[in-house]
C-alpha cells in the first residue's frame, strides 16, 4: 500500500499546476462550508438565546387547548393549584431542569388617568423569573426583575412611549376576571421593558400576588410554567421526557378525571368542557416565529454543503478523467508488465483521495485561523432591539469531522469511474494509443 501511495503522490506532482488548482478549489469549498457554518451557527445560537433566555424559556407547560387560544389569554384554562403544586414537585426532581417559573398571563386596560390602552401582562415570582430568564434583566430599564415588588409594574416600551409614561409614574390596571366582573388596582411604574422583534411587544410584568388580587383568584392557580433546561442541545430529549410525564393522552385524561372524581379532590373541579390533569408541552420552537429563521439558517447550511459536494465531485472527477486519458499508454505499459487491474484501480483511487485529503487539511487549517481571527476581533451585530451582541463563531469538532469525511467519500466516488475505466483497459489497445 505504501508503494501505491508513493507512486500516486509522484503522479500528482507531475502535473503540479493542475494539482494545485484542484487542491485550491477543494480547500475553498471546505473553507466556505466551515466558516459559514461557524458564523451562521453563532448567530443562530445568539438568536435562540435571546428568545429562550429573555422571553420564553426553553419549554412551557399549559393546560390543553390554551396555546390554540392564547391570543385571548383565557383565564378558564388556568392550571389549578393542586396540579401546579404537583408539577413543581416533579420538575424539582428532574435532573435536566435547571429552573422553572410559574406565571399568570392575562389582558387588562392600562390608564395613566388621561389615556387608556390595552396591555398584555405576565405575573411572575420575580426571583423564579430571573433564574429562568437570565437575559430578561437586560431588557428592563429602571429596575431589575428580581427587585419587582408588590404594587409595582413593568410596562412595555411601546406603551410607555405612546402614553408618555415614565418610571415612577402612577397608573391603574383594570381587568376582567373569570366570572366577568371587573376590578381595578393602582400601581407605580418601576421600569420599562424593551421589546424583542415579534411577540412580546406589548407585554408588561407584575408580581403574581398582585395579579391574583386583581383577578380575584383564590388559591395558587397559574397559567403556565416556563422551564429552563441545563443543556439546550438536549432540548428534544427533555421535551420527550416532559411529554411522557405531563402530556396526557385523551384516554389517560379520562381515566385520571374519573380517578380524581372518585377520590373527591376539590381542586380537581373544573368548569364545563375542561378535563383535569391534561397538559401540553411546547418547546420554544412551537411558540416563537423565530424558529422559522432558525430553520432557514439550517437550510442555507445544507445548501452550502451541497455546493461543497458538487465542487469536490466535479473537480476530482475532472482531474482523474484527464489523468486517465493522458496516461493511456502508461496504463497499457504497466498492465503489460503484469500489474493487476485491481492495483491500477487502487492507484487512481488513492490519487483522488490524496487530492481530497490535502484540500481538506488546507481548508480546515485556514478555516480555523479565520474563525479564530473573527472571534478575537470582537465583531458585534444587532438582533431586534438588542444591540452590541458579540459574534463568537466556533468550529465544532463534529462539524469538521462530517465535512472531512464527506470530502473523502466524494473524492473516492469521483475517482471511481475513471479508476474502473483505467483498470479495464486492454494493454494492447492502450499501447497503440497515440
Amino acid at each position: 500500500m505504501m508503494n501505491i501511495l508513493r507512486i500516486a503522490s509522484r503522479n500528482l506532482m507531475r502535473y503540479r499546476r493542475r494539482t494545485l488548482l484542484t487542491v485550491s478549489l477543494i480547500s475553498l469549498g471546505v473553507m466556505s462550508v466551515l466558516i459559514f457554518v461557524s458564523v451562521a451557527g453563532s448567530f443562530r445560537q445568539m438568536m435562540i438565546g435571546q428568545i429562550t433566555d429573555a422571553m420564553l424559556g426553553h419549554v412551557q407547560l399549559h393546560r390543553r387547548g390554551y396555546v390554540a387560544s392564547t391570543d385571548s389569554l383565557p383565564l378558564n384554562l388556568n392550571i389549578k393549584a393542586a396540579e401546579a403544586k404537583k408539577i413543581a414537585s416533579i420538575l424539582e426532581k428532574m435532573p435536566q431542569v435547571e429552573a422553572f417559573s410559574t406565571r399568570i398571563k392575562f389582558g387588562a386596560m392600562l390608564s395613566n388617568y388621561t389615556e387608556t390602552s390595552n396591555i398584555r401582562l405576565t405575573a411572575v415570582h420575580p426571583k423564579q423569573e430571573q433564574v429562568t430568564l437570565p437575559l430578561l434583566a437586560g431588557r428592563i430599564k429602571g429596575t431589575e426583575i428580581q427587585s419587582l415588588k408588590r404594587g409595582h409594574l413593568l410596562i412595555p416600551e411601546i406603551l410607555a412611549r405612546g402614553m408618555k409614561i415614565k418610571a415612577g409614574a402612577s397608573v391603574v390596571l383594570v381587568a376582567t376576571n373569570r366570572d366577568g366582573s371587573v376590578n381595578g388596582k393602582s400601581f407605580r411604574v418601576a421600569g420599562i421593558v424593551e421589546g424583542l422583534s415579534g411577540p412580546g411587544g406589548r407585554d408588561g410584568y407584575l408580581h403574581i400576588d398582585d395579579a391574583r388580587e386583581l383577578l380575584r383568584i383564590k388559591g395558587a392557580e397559574i397559567t403556565e410554567v416556563a422551564i429552563r433546561i441545563k443543556d439546550s442541545t438536549s432540548l428534544s430529549q427533555v421535551v420527550g421526557a416532559l411529554k411522557k410525564t405531563f402530556d396526557v393522552k385523551k384516554t389517560a385524561g379520562k381515566k385520571n378525571a374519573a380517578k380524581k372524581t372518585a377520590n373527591k379532590q376539590p381542586d380537581a373541579k373544573t368548569s364545563k368542557g375542561e378535563k383535569p390533569g391534561k397538559l401540553e408541552v411546547h418547546s420554544w420552537r412551537q411558540l416563537s416565529p423565530f424558529s422559522t429563521i432558525a430553520k432557514m439558517i439550517d437550510l442555507l447550511t445544507l445548501f452550502v454543503q451541497i455546493m461543497l459536494v458538487s465542487i469536490v465531485l466535479i473537480s476530482v472527477m475532472n482531474v482523474m478523467i484527464m489523468a486517465v486519458y493522458e496516461r493511456i499508454r502508461e496504463i497499457g505499459s504497466i498492465a503489460a508488465m503484469g500489474v493487476r487491474p485491481r492495483t491500477i484501480l487502487r492507484l487512481f483511487l488513492v490519487e483522488g483521495l490524496l487530492l481530497g485529503s490535502v484540500g481538506t487539511i488546507v481548508g480546515i487549517v485556514v478555516s480555523f485561523l479565520t474563525v479564530f481571527a473573527l472571534s478575537a476581533s470582537g465583531f458585534t451585530f444587532s438582533f431586534g432591539r438588542q444591540q452590541g451582541l458579540l459574534l463568537n463563531p466556533t468550529m465544532e469538532p463534529s462539524t469538521v469531522a462530517i465535512v472531512a469525511l464527506g470530502v473523502m467519500v466524494v473524492s473516492a466516488l469521483a475517482s471511481l469511474q475513471p479508476a474502473i475505466k483505467a483498470s479495464r483497459m486492454d494493454p494492447i489497445e492502450a499501447l497503440r494509443h497515440v
